[in-house]
This record gives C-alpha cells, structure tokens and sequence, in this order.
C-alpha cells in the first residue's frame, strides 16, 4: 500500500492529529503485513527490551549509547537510524536538515530489528522522530503485546517475551544545541584536514548542519517542533527517561545511571510482579546477569507456581522482619528450619528472590545429629538428622549520623 499525504484537508490542531493517527496505523499495518507475508508470524520475533534514543542535536546521543549497552548488557551494535538511511532522496532530506520519510523510516527499522543479533535487548537512536512514527511504535507494543499473550503457554514462548520500551530523551537547550553542532563540525574539518596530510586514520562525515549557523539552528527546530512534541505521546505509555544533557559526560552519564539503574521488577510478568511486589526492595540492584535472573524467575513462577508461592511467603513471614532488625548495619543471618527448604529448588528461588530484591544471600546446609531414642537390645543411640538452613543476607545499611 502506498502511502499518499492528505491536501487540502483542515489545518486545526485535533483534524492534524487525527490524520497523523490514522496515517501512522495505514503505515505500520502496511509495513507489518508484509513483513508477515515474507517471514511468517512465528518467525516476527522483536527484542524483548528495547531503548528508543532521541535527543537534540548535539544532545550525545551517540556519546552515550555505549555507556547505555554497557549499563543494560546488551551487546549488539546500536541502530542508528541516520545510518540506516542511504538512499538518494533520504540523503538530501538529511542533509537539508529535514525528516524522511516516515514508511520509509518504519520499515528499515522494523526489518533490522528481527535480525537476530538483537534477540537480547537493541538500543535504537533515532527512533521515533514524527507523530506518524509514534503511532507505528505504539503499533508495534500492540503487537508484541498480542503475540506473548497468544504464545506465552506453547513451545514458542521464549521466542515471544513481554515487550518493554524505553524512551530515552536527552535534552539541551537551542543555544547549546547549536554551539556544539557547530564546534563537531569545525573538530571534523581539523581531523579530516589531518587525516588527508597524513594518511593516517579515516575520515569523518561532515554533516552540511554543523557548518553553517543557520541549518543548524533549523535541525534543533525540527526536533523540537517534530520530534519532541511527538514523544510526549508516549510518557503515559512506556518507559520515559528524560535526561538534562547539559553539563560534563560524567554528569550526564550520573543522570542516565539514576533514570535506568532498576527497571528489575517492571520486567518481570504482570503474575511474578504482583507475587514479588510485598518484598521490599532494597537500595541498590545488582545488574550481575540480570536478563538470566528475570528469566529464571518468570519460568518458577509459570513451572513451579505453588513452590514458588511458598517461597515468598516465608521470607516476607520469617526472613523480612529479621532483615529490618539488621536495617543499620545491612548484615543478617537467619536459621530456618523451614521444610520448604528441603525441596533443592526452593532454595534457588530464595536466592534468585533476594538478588532480584537487591540483596546479597548466601545459603549453609547444616545437618545435626539429634539423639532421638536407645536400642534396647543393642543400647545403640539411635540419631535423626535435623537440617538446619543459615541464610547469610547482605544489602546497603544505613548509616547514623552522630553529633561532635
């Protein structure tokens, strides 16, 4: 289906945004069908979690996708949208400072992501620039959302997991937008001017944008106008992270750790979420294998559900109360003689829970021989094994300020 603009039809704010919700559902149930056609529905298997990049020009987008990936652990390259986008026409947009074409732009996009290096999570920068392209996002959630609920108990579950988006928007203002498209511009010329006398080293695309004042001032005004205004669309919806990019990196990567640093809990099914959710969560998450520990801990709520419905009750029961004795000092040792204890994956799942929790346990088996009665032909003590289960739990305490 080929996508046509609307002429000559009312200019009012409310007939706009109508047209760009009914042009968005055209586009993506166009780009979807044929992307059903050509692959088949099993085989549309998007990244469980995905990090939607925007930001103004000269914002840092690209500074600070790999400190991104590293805090998230997703190892696949970024997908940069501007990359993406070679043809001809898209180039000369591009370089006008103008957007492309939104079926354009949806479909690239689309397609990319079912390549299978992004089967664990994709950071893609660029993405959604236009009301039209948020309207294919919300699209896609639909979709995805539909798809785990209609496989989530066959064979293809793990092909089909609860999706998460984030919207990832790091903002600055006009007038630093333009300092720093102009300064990368004038660092490029340096570099290639370099490069070019050397012949050491490769050369840097020089954007039209970052060398003249004026198209440079026009591409923050199309963010603005386009880009930003549209993503506000999605703060009800998913994940919203906006970022202040003004500032040094380490202050700007210190503001990116605290939007991101727990989104545990958010990942785990609605049935995990709502069983875990009396647990309380402590002050810091270790991120150490977090998409095995979200994965393991949705397969016992869906395998093992009444094991694991034990589990919780008994540390909010028997291990929460002791834990906020030792509040001050974030160390405690628990004994349980719980017979939970005795199935070998229970204790798994307390580990797993805590860790999810932000704690640190550790678990000692210590089998004592109890006397239980006397042979009376042999006089032989006869022993019974009593198990005892020392759970060792670590977190952040806090501290006590003292007067001088």
């Amino acid at each position: 289906m080929k996508h046509t603009s609307n002429v000559g039809l009312p200019k009012d704010k409310n007939s706009s945004h109508d047209l760009e919700v009914k042009d968005g559902q055209i586009i993506f149930n166009s780009v979807w069908n044929r992307l059903l056609e050509e692959f088949g529905e099993k085989n549309l298997r998007f990244p469980k979690e995905i990090f939607w990049l925007n930001g103004a020009p000269g914002a840092g987008k690209g500074t600070n996708t790999d400190f991104i990936m590293r805090y998230r652990e997703l190892t696949a390259p970024p997908l940069v949208v501007s990359s993406e986008l070679q043809s001809p026409e898209a180039r000369e947009r591009i370089d006008a400072g103008h957007l492309v074409g939104d079926r354009e732009v949806a479909e690239i996009i689309l397609r990319r992501l079912l390549d299978k290096d992004f089967e664990f999570g994709a950071v893609v920068d660029g993405f959604p620039r236009t009301k039209v392209q948020v309207e294919c996002l919300k699209h896609l959630h639909h979709k995805l959302s539909e798809l785990h609920l209609k496989y989530r108990e066959s064979r293809y579950s793990d092909y089909f997991k609860k999706p998460h988006f984030h919207i990832v928007v790091l903002f600055i203002d006009e007038k630093e937008s333009v300092r720093r498209q102009l300064y990368r511009g004038k660092q490029a010329q340096v570099h290639n001017a370099e490069v070019e006398e050397s012949g050491v080293g490769e050369l840097i695309e020089v954007r039209p944008t970052d060398l003249n004042a004026d198209a440079a001032h026009n591409r923050y005004r199309t963010f603005k106008e386009k880009t930003y205004d549209a993503l506000q669309d999605l703060r009800q919806i998913f994940f919203y992270h906006f970022i202040n990019a003004h500032g040094p990196i380490e202050e700007v990567r210190k503001r990116i750790f605290d939007e991101l640093r727990y989104q545990a809990s958010l990942e785990l099914d609605e049935a995990t979420f709502d069983r875990l959710s009396p647990v309380p969560v402590a002050n810091t998450l270790s991120l150490h294998a977090r998409q095995d520990l979200v994965d393991r801990l949705d397969a016992y709520e869906k395998r093992d559900t009444q094991l694991f419905k034990e589990v919780v009750e008994v540390i909010i029961s028997d291990f929460i109360p002791i834990v906020k004795l030792h509040a001050i000092s974030g160390t405690a040792v628990i004994n349980s003689e719980h017979p939970v204890f005795g199935k070998p994956k229970a204790l798994e799942m307390l580990i797993d829970i805590f860790s999810e929790r932000g704690y640190h346990a550790i678990v000692d088996v210590n089998k004592l021989e109890l006397p239980e009665s006397i042979d009376p032909k042999t006089f032989k003590i006869n022993n019974t094994i009593k198990r005892v289960f020392r759970v060792r739990i670590r977190f952040q305490g806090s501290e006590i300020r003292r007067g001088r």
